[in-house]
């Protein structure tokens, strides 16, 4: 299962790049096993900045991390934002 993930900002910072492909085990998994992917392989800086970041998959929003990622998904994350 492959899906791509894109990172906003700080996010983009902390893991040095604006997007990439993961390919995934099984059908069908989790947002939380891509975040899991992700620390995987970004390490100590993806841990940190990940829990204060918000989630979109396929441009709808996420809180549930046991939602359902499909082949071909687009999972989005995003930092705070400040401003205003």
């Amino acid at each position: 299962m492959r899906l791509t993930v894109r990172y906003f900002a700080g996010a983009r910072a902390a893991v040095g790049v604006a997007d990439e492909s993961f390919e995934l085990p099984g059908e069908a998994p989790t947002v939380a096993a891509v975040l899991a992917a992700v620390r995987e392989r970004h390490g100590d800086r993806a841990t940190r900045v990940l829990p204060a970041c918000s989630f979109l998959l396929d441009g709808i929003a996420v809180r549930d991390h046991d939602t359902t990622v499909w082949s071909g998904s687009q999972l989005d994350v995003l930092p705070p934002f400040a401003g205003g």
